[in-house]
């Protein structure tokens, strides 16, 4: 089994979910974030008095899939997140020993 983690812009998770839902993927978690890479983070100002932002918003989509389905998530969520400009996110993959589903004991596959 795979976790595929996937950090993003929070303009772009609909069309992310909306790809992931067309593929075939049952089931995902949404988490709000914020951090900061290559595009650090930013000025504002406030009622005159200027304020440094050092962390972004972003949105965490995870998902548990087959590695055979793997690659074509990946491909899916990168194409549907990507403007071409810095702070797009990142995508990881992370390899899952056991998954149980706990309603029922399903393992593995039968648990997605």
């Amino acid at each position: 089994m795979k976790l595929i983690t996937a950090i993003i812009q929070p303009h772009a998770l609909q069309a992310v979910t909306d790809s992931l839902r067309e593929y075939g993927v049952s089931g995902l978690t949404i988490t709000e974030v914020a951090g900061w890479g290559r595009q650090g983070g930013h000025t504002e100002v406030y009622r005159g008095a200027e304020y440094t932002i050092d962390t972004i918003p972003k949105v965490k989509v995870e998902v548990l899939a087959d590695p055979a389905d793997e690659k074509d998530i990946i491909d899916l969520v990168v194409a549907s997140s990507r403007t071409g400009r810095i702070g797009d996110g990142k995508v990881w993959t992370t390899e899952v020993g056991t998954v149980v589903r706990v309603r029922t004991g399903e393992r593995d596959a039968d648990a997605l």
